[in-house]
């Protein structure tokens, strides 16, 4: 409203044809996409020919973007475009942002002018943890909720004074450099524990996704029954459309890449090659059904 801007909504951003004829017809100013969107974009080939020169930003949003997938957005859109934010719903959304100035890569940036963000315990919610030690992301703004409507327990459990303010705890564990630059690791439900150490889904996924014949990659736990406690690191895998090798012959190169790229606590147990990763209606990497029993 303040730049007389036209905002367009798409209505079925997984209907990528109709997405770009819509770029086609109105070439954007600015693009707010989630990585899963910007990936199914970047494969399309009308949207690789689109006239990216009146772009100013994409911007990415609600799961973490892989380095490699980043560098196939901007070959097409540009250099120097991308930015990436934080936040959820319940901060209307957004937490904090990458200034357009002073971009840090694998950052989602620093807060927003009026908001506080802090990096906590996990545990206890709120002893505030050493600058690069990663913790529960806690923030307290203007934008922050009131609560959820007819759920005090929820809102509760979410919404907890700190020193006369009033935090909403997200949920997500990040850490905090020096700078005041944030970068989240993972949802705290996402996060999986292997042998007592902790294990980020969204570090595993960057890996496996600079395979070139990944297309979209999900990591989830289930449980050991072995040893309770502990989570077995499952990987599903969407091949590329253009991939001939054999899944056998796939899993080996895969698991030969994952034990030289990465501790072995972390290297997935179990391997899944699906025909889609299945997606929410806002375009976000469904790990929920992937957790269904098959």
């Amino acid at each position: 409203m303040r730049t007389a801007s036209t905002f367009l909504l798409i209505p079925d951003p997984r209907d990528i044809d109709h997405f770009v004829n819509e770029m086609k017809a109105r070439t954007p100013t600015v693009l707010a996409a989630v990585p899963a969107l910007y990936q199914m974009l970047c494969a399309n080939e009308t949207f690789k020919g689109l006239d990216f020169a009146g772009l100013r930003m994409a911007i990415s949003g609600a799961a973490p973007f892989a380095k490699e997938e980043v560098q196939k957005l901007e070959s097409v859109v540009g250099a120097g475009k991308f930015c990436e934010v934080y936040g959820m719903t319940e901060t209307s959304p957004v937490i904090t942002l990458n200034p357009a100035s002073h971009f840090k890569e694998a950052h989602v940036g620093i807060p927003l002018p009026g908001t506080d963000v802090r990096i906590v315990d996990a545990e206890d919610g709120e002893t505030l943890m050493p600058l690069g030690e990663a913790g529960e992301i806690i923030a307290s703004g203007p934008q922050v909720m009131q609560g959820y409507l007819e759920m005090p327990e929820a809102t509760k459990k979410s919404l907890r004074e700190i020193d006369g303010k009033i935090w909403m705890h997200t949920g997500d564990v990040g850490v905090m450099d020096e700078d005041g630059f944030v970068r989240v690791c993972d949802r705290s439900k996402d996060m999986l524990i292997v042998g007592g150490y902790k294990v980020f889904s969204v570090e595993v996924e960057s890996k496996v996704q600079s395979l070139p014949w990944v297309a979209m990659c999900a990591v989830v736990g289930r449980p050991d029954t072995n040893r309770p406690g502990n989570d077995v690191v499952q990987l599903y895998i969407q091949l590329t459309p253009d991939c001939e090798t054999s899944e056998s012959d796939l899993k080996d190169e895969l698991q030969t890449f994952c034990r030289e790229n990465m501790s072995p606590y972390k290297v997935p147990k179990e391997i899944f090659f699906i025909d889609a990763i299945p997606l929410t209606s806002v375009g976000k990497i469904d790990k929920k059904a992937l957790r269904q029993p098959a």
